[in-house]
């Protein structure tokens, strides 16, 4: 019931990706436990699950490989406290930066971008704003462009332009770390999958992250009706993807 009322008290917001000069209040932290996995790939598993296998190139292994922070607190681009602390189970060791930027879809592009960046294959990082204008990475491919890069794109792009960036996956079945479960709308919301795993029997499971608004850290989500699976969702015949904070339809899932 606990998670019931959580829902309900946050799926009426949404991100969007307007920078605001907001300072919101916030309340002591109640995720004071410290997370004991220095990963992703090393949250456990389900009894019966292996991790989906995946090239060390990919997209999938690179998610898989982020480094998570030992504190489980959610803190905002100007270094308070998130007021819900309640819905991550961890927090991803990426920078959301001093500004009220990096928002739900801003986080999406950030770690397609830092993937892309690393493997060196810059003129793929490109996004596109809701007039299809593209915003290309260019020389020079320093870190100190490529920062002020992705403060462009956060302020030009968002939920809506991302959506018809991105392709529609049909069935949610085919899930995979790296897809997108996106509603573009002003405003929206957009988690990322960061990792899949598979039973015997065929059964999947996934994990999801997220930012949101104000812009804070990027952490991964629990589940909030399955505490046998936390931090791990089913793909199941529902049509709802039900998160913490926002409620999806498993239609919405794309992929890069």
């Amino acid at each position: 019931m606990f998670f019931k009322t959580l829902l309900f008290s946050f799926v009426l917001l949404s991100c969007n990706n307007t920078a605001t000069n907001s300072n919101p209040t916030t309340s002591v932290s109640t995720s004071t436990l410290r997370n004991p996995y220095p990963d992703v790939k090393n949250i456990p598993l389900p009894a019966g699950f292996e991790r989906l296998q995946t090239d060390s190139s990919s997209f999938s292994f690179w998610l898989r490989s982020i480094n998570l922070k030992e504190d489980k607190t959610v803190h905002l681009y100007n270094g308070a406290e998130k007021k819900n602390q309640q819905a991550q189970y961890a927090v991803l060791n990426i920078s959301v930066g001093n500004k009220d930027l990096q928002q739900c879809a801003d986080a999406v592009m950030r770690l397609r971008a830092e993937y892309l960046f690393e493997q060196k294959r810059f003129k793929e990082i490109v996004f596109s704003d809701n007039d299809k204008t593209p915003y290309e990475f260019t020389e020079p491919f320093t870190r100190n462009h490529f920062d002020d890069y992705l403060q462009l794109v956060f302020r030009k792009c968002g939920s809506a332009s991302l959506s018809t960036q991105l392709k529609s996956v049909n069935n949610l079945q085919d899930i995979q770390p790296g897809d997108v479960f996106i509603r573009g709308g002003f405003p929206g919301h957009a988690v990322i999958v960061t990792d899949v795993a598979v039973n015997k029997e065929g059964k999947k499971i996934f994990m999801l992250a997220q930012s949101y608004m104000p812009a804070q850290e990027i952490h991964i989500l629990k589940s909030p009706f399955n505490a046998e699976l936390l931090p791990w969702y089913d793909v199941t015949e529902n049509e709802n993807i039900i998160t913490p904070e926002y409620v999806f339809k498993k239609n919405e899932l794309k992929r890069w």
